[in-house]
């Protein structure tokens, strides 16, 4: 089959596309070919040699979700027919024509959603969900507040944060707002040059119950006075760096939580426990048209070094998505 293999880090010239062995299916296991994938800020990183895949597998594939068809099953997989249309999120290997991955780590593709559509699913909606509602604690009549709101894990959650009956306020920059607004959310901050902090403040006074934080840096702080008493602080990512001053005072005077999390280096266990309670409460919400995945663009499995290059421009909105199958 035909992958992108990483021989070292570095800039898009280390993305090469080569012929490899096709993985082999383990008893629990189903092969998927898959019709496309999609681009994550982990996929970034990895390429730099600062994010590398935990499983430590050769050659290194990047690539962390996936969709496509079945085409093979190991000795005791039932869960899945050969033909079925899945979509699903692995720790790596996605940037390739076919993946082997747990049966229960699968999700049915909605029926009104193409392949392509799918792969723009599986990563953001699982970690929006996850950090907002699982671990986040979100309910109905609660107010969210996450950072990047036009990112995947941004557009996802606002469409999550709405589903669930909750309240919704995201930071962006100025030319994502009306995409952040077109989704549903309540209220839309100006990241720059704004104070968005200020902003929020005024809107809601109590506080935010829940604040998802992709970005990290300087944000932290605020986020320390922006969230509720007893609220919930899910670090997802530090895209502006991990390493700040932070007043614990805050932490301790509001009694709140701070939570670091990641999908990609969890037990087999806990993503699987995510993926079928995701599958449960929210997958049918895509075939009732309360959520949908937000794709920026597409490009060919040949342009993923221009892929790459745009995403590192933080210019999307939404979804990059790459065609491979």
């Amino acid at each position: 089959m035909r992958a992108v293999v990483l021989h070292t880090h570095g800039g898009t010239e280390v993305l090469t596309i080569e012929n490899v062995a096709d993985p082999v299916p383990g008893p629990d296991e189903v092969l998927v070919a898959i019709a496309a994938t999609a681009l994550n800020r982990a996929d970034l990183l990895q390429r730099m040699g600062m994010y590398p895949d935990p499983r430590r597998l050769q050659p290194e594939i990047p690539g962390l979700e996936f969709a496509g068809t079945v085409i093979g099953r190991g000795a005791r997989a039932a869960m899945w027919q050969v033909g079925d249309q899945v979509m699903g999120i692995e720790a790596g290997g996605a940037y390739a024509e076919k993946i082997c991955t747990h049966e229960r780590q699968l999700l049915a593709v909605p029926t009104s959603l193409s392949l392509p559509e799918a792969a723009a699913i599986p990563e953001v909606f699982l970690t929006a969900w996850d950090a907002l509602v699982v671990q986040g604690g979100l309910t109905s009549g609660r107010w969210a507040l996450v950072h990047a709101g036009a990112s995947g894990v941004g557009s996802a959650s606002i469409q999550i944060a709405k589903a669930i009956g909750a309240r919704i306020a995201v930071t962006c920059s100025a030319g994502k707002a009306a995409l952040c607004r077109s989704l549903g959310a309540d209220l839309v901050l100006d990241r720059s040059p704004n104070d968005w902090l200020a902003q929020a403040t005024a809107a809601v006074p109590g506080g935010f119950d829940t604040i998802l934080d992709v970005v990290g840096g300087e944000e932290i702080d605020r986020n320390l006075q922006a969230v509720a008493q007893r609220g919930t602080i899910v670090q997802v990512g530090l895209m502006g760096g991990g390493s700040v001053q932070v007043n614990v005072g805050l932490l301790m005077g509001k009694r709140a939580h701070w939570i670091g999390t990641t999908l990609r280096a969890r037990p087999i266990e806990e993503k699987v426990a995510v993926t079928r309670r995701f599958a449960a409460e929210m997958l049918p919400l895509f075939d009732d048209g309360v959520l949908r995945p937000v794709i920026d663009c597409q490009f060919a499995f040949e342009e993923i070094a221009k892929a790459h290059d745009l995403m590192a421009t933080n210019a999307n909105a939404g979804k990059i998505v790459i065609t491979i199958g």
